[in-house]
């Protein structure tokens, strides 16, 4: 077995896989727990339950954008502090941060609860499927603190140089996931109340067990304990990780425009149809969000310890690996269109060809997208939290829902499916703009 490698390390190309690894694996499970609730809502309870599940799914990431905001502009920071050499601040910075999500989290799922019946009508729910909404949904939201300690704990986990503990969790909590997704829904058949009751179940496991981990007496380099009122740590942390933040409200809501413009356009259908581009997305961009967020602390450390030279191999060679892992996700996507399309539905012809054809078009956009979820990560980990949010923020929201509504206009339905490409390039552009600008700040070139 290889030696433990710590974010104060030296780190070539080879050590930067081996260290983003667990990390990228553990996003992939954590998305993949989420399809596998697809794969048995969709074939077991009907496709207007899938497409419900897809409706109201959007709420909870909304909700949930509250513990990627802590966690990734939080482990910046505290990643930051480490490279100073001031390992007592850290700890009582990552314990104010976890007890604010703790109380955050619990006041959002109260909120949502109360108004999941409101905001399942606004969103176009009707019928059978506003019931399906309203009944997934009121379980799910009753984890939703857990599910935000999970999102927190995730760079955390790597900031305190335990990358292979947070893996773990991810795998324990996918597994109990797919367990209890066919008990419930195949054997006990509770159909979508089962898929929801395994999501929290699933949830828990991810959140709570690492809570757990850093209330007790353990040997990584963070643990919780006393704290005090720092107005200045949650700032710079809100500040930080208002890029996440601005990144998973965004996509929530253009979510919800897609789902506007598919039931305005397709029907029931394009919901259905969309919702398993959503999930190869989970996946795929997994890997994206796994890498930047496995190599952000490396960033945060070595910019507080002023390795310059470091700090520029580890983003040089960064862009070097998304590039390759860009090539090599937009191609296996084009070949697992169809055996996807066919996993999730492929009891209706009409649907399966309609969801093949959106597959194939959307997955071209794989190509630019690892570009910019780097770029925005990268100056999360400088703590410049504000260009990050705008690299995000107009990824994810005006260029996304720009090109969704202008799109289609131009070139029918079609042009729903080839908006996220139209996207991705202006948000790429303005990325190597931002990179070119900020070079010689963050000594990125000599």
């Amino acid at each position: 077995m290889g030696k433990a490698i710590s974010i104060a390390d030296s780190f070539n190309t080879r050590k930067l896989l081996r260290y983003t690894l667990p990390t990228i694996v553990m996003m992939i499970f954590t998305s993949i727990y989420s399809v596998v609730d697809g794969i048995f809502v969709s074939n077991f309870a009907g496709k207007t339950a899938f497409a419900a599940i897809n409706l109201i799914y959007p709420v909870v990431m909304v909700v949930g954008s509250l513990g990627f905001m802590m966690g990734a502009g939080g482990s910046a920071l505290v990643a930051k502090i480490l490279g100073e050499g001031d390992g007592d601040r850290a700890k009582r910075s990552f314990s104010l941060i976890t007890y604010v999500t703790i109380g955050a989290a619990t006041t959002l799922s109260i909120v949502a609860l109360i108004l999941l019946k409101r905001i399942s009508i606004w969103l176009g729910a009707e019928g059978q499927m506003l019931s399906d909404c309203i009944r997934y949904g009121r379980i799910v939201i009753v984890a939703l603190p857990a599910f935000l300690l999970q999102c927190m704990f995730q760079p955390f986990m790597v900031a305190a140089d335990r990358p292979s503990l947070g893996l773990k969790f991810a795998i324990v909590a996918g597994l109990t996931n797919i367990l209890f997704d066919y008990l419930f829904i195949v054997l006990f058949g509770w159909g979508l109340e089962g898929a929801a009751y395994a999501t929290a179940l699933s949830q828990c496991v991810a959140g709570i067990g690492p809570l757990i981990y850093f209330l007790c007496p353990n040997s990584s380099m963070l643990h919780l304990g006393s704290t005090k009122w720092e107005g200045g740590v949650l700032r710079q942390t809100c500040l930080n990780g208002s890029s996440e933040m601005a990144t998973n409200i965004s996509a929530s809501i253009v979510v919800m425009l897609y789902n506007a413009q598919l039931l305005k356009y397709i029907g029931e259908n394009g919901v259905a149809a969309y919702g398993v581009i959503g999930y190869l997305l989970f996946i795929f961009t997994a890997i994206f969000f796994g890498y930047s967020t496995g190599s952000a602390p490396i960033v945060s450390y070595n910019y507080g310890a002023r390795r310059h030279s470091e700090l520029r191999g580890v983003v040089h060679r960064s862009y070097r690996l998304i590039a390759i892992f860009s090539i090599g996700l937009t191609l296996a996507a084009e070949l697992l269109s169809a055996p996807l399309a066919q996993l999730f539905v492929g009891y209706n012809q009409e649907l399966y060809q309609l969801t093949l054809k959106a597959l194939r078009i959307y997955c071209l956009s794989f190509l630019l997208a690892g570009a910019n979820i780097y770029t925005s990560a990268l100056f999360t980990a400088l703590n410049n939290g504000p260009i990050s949010a705008i690299i995000s923020f107009s990824r994810t929201l005006i260029f996304e829902c720009g090109a969704v509504i202008a799109i289609p206009l131009l070139i029918g339905i079609d042009g729903i499916w080839w908006a996220i490409s139209f996207a991705e390039s202006a948000a790429l552009v303005m990325s190597l703009g931002f990179l070119w600008r900020y070079r010689h700040r963050y000594k990125l070139v000599e």
